[in-house]
């Protein structure tokens, strides 16, 4: 219940944020038709200007979307493809830092099933504790080891995005003098980067027991402390290993560059002049944003963040033309998640997924015991 109570809030959340931006362009797009006309908007009341918004503001709205080129959206997709690939890589690497031994095709399958369930079914388990309950039974039921990969994946990708975005601040320095929303969301994403740095050190070298030297005795007697250490130790592997650490941050590099290109061809298939240096700033802040726990898949927030900044008159796209190009990006990110849906289909009889889309508790078995297929 609890689970239930707390998706259906973000879903309401999700559905108020789309719900306002949409209302706000099409009041704005209303209003220019209008005018067009030669009328007076103001000669209107409150309810005819809300009518004549919902009347009008989807067609132009529709009209926007049709606007892409077809070559555009058919590369966008294979950038959005290239991004899951990426990832599937980076999800590989930090498997083997822990010995975990699982092909590279396996972990795309399993990244693409993960999308599927994160975009779609937006159950309390989600996606990630898919890919960590799959890889668990695929490697001997290290549980513990399989969520540390997941737990690393996610922190060594949010902490690339945040890095790549602090960097692209410095050649865009101009634009952020001058455009408030974009300062405001830089100053966000400073400190959610020193945040996740932090959390990056402690996780991968520590440094709390030398200040509290019982830390790991307390540690011990939470619920379920044996596996919170375990978990601990296991991320440690990590930062015996420099090394590993930069080719899977030069993976998640990779990944943003392609994130970013994907977003650009978009807004060269509707003929948007944003200069990329630009864009290689404002997709990983929104990125890093709408990645934060608040609707599922970001939807709604990610919406609001595209207009928010590229309305603003040091760029100059329209809102209308803003919002088609996220609702664009996020048609792909949908697109592959159906692959992932079919994948799911596909293998679910033939490799234990059914069982794995409803996994038992975590600690439930033993760690060493493997449940009859």
């Amino acid at each position: 219940m609890r689970s239930l109570i707390q998706t259906a809030i973000r879903l309401a959340i999700g559905a108020v944020l789309l719900a306002w931006i949409f209302h706000s362009i099409f009041l704005q797009e209303g209003q220019q038709a209008w005018a067009a006309q030669g009328h007076d908007w103001s000669d209107l009341t409150r309810a005819e200007q809300w009518h004549l918004a919902w009347t009008h503001g989807p067609g132009q709205l529709w009209d926007t979307l049709r606007l892409v080129r077809p070559d555009a959206l058919v590369l966008s997709l294979v950038f959005m493809g290239l991004t899951v690939l990426l990832g599937a890589l980076r999800w590989d690497r930090v498997m083997g830092g822990l010995g975990l031994a699982l092909p590279v095709g396996r972990c795309l399958e399993i990244s693409l099933v993960a999308q599927f369930f994160n975009a779609f079914l937006l159950g309390s388990t989600g996606g990630d504790f898919l890919k960590a309950y799959y890889a668990a039974r695929e490697t001997h039921h290290r549980k513990t080891e399989a969520v540390v990969t997941v737990f690393v994946d996610r922190l060594m990708g949010l902490l690339a995005m945040l890095m790549f975005a602090g960097l692209m601040m410095l050649p865009n320095i101009e634009l952020l003098r001058g455009h408030r929303r974009a300062a405001l969301l830089s100053f966000l994403i400073l400190g959610m980067l020193g945040c996740c740095l932090i959390l990056a050190g402690l996780s991968f070298w520590g440094g709390v027991s030398r200040g509290l030297p019982r830390a790991r005795e307390w540690l011990r007697r939470l619920p379920k402390g044996d596996l919170l250490e375990r978990c601990l130790d296991a991320c440690r592997q990590f930062g015996k290993s420099p090394g590993l650490l930069s080719r899977i941050l030069g993976l998640s590099m990779l990944l943003n560059i392609a994130c970013v290109l994907q977003i650009q061809t978009l807004a060269w298939g509707l003929k948007l002049d944003i200069p990329i240096v630009h864009m290689l700033l404002i997709v990983p802040m929104i990125i890093c944003v709408a990645a934060l726990p608040i609707t599922p898949s970001g939807l709604g927030v990610r919406e609001n963040l595209y207009v928010l900044t590229l309305s603003a008159p040091q760029i100059g796209v329209e809102p209308t033309h803003a919002l088609s190009l996220s609702l664009l990006a996020y048609a792909g990110f949908l697109f592959w998640s159906l692959i992932g849906g079919l994948f799911y289909l596909g293998m679910r009889r033939t490799q234990h997924l059914d069982q794995v889309a409803h996994p038992p508790p975590l600690g439930a078995e033993s760690e060493n015991e493997a449940s009859p297929p």
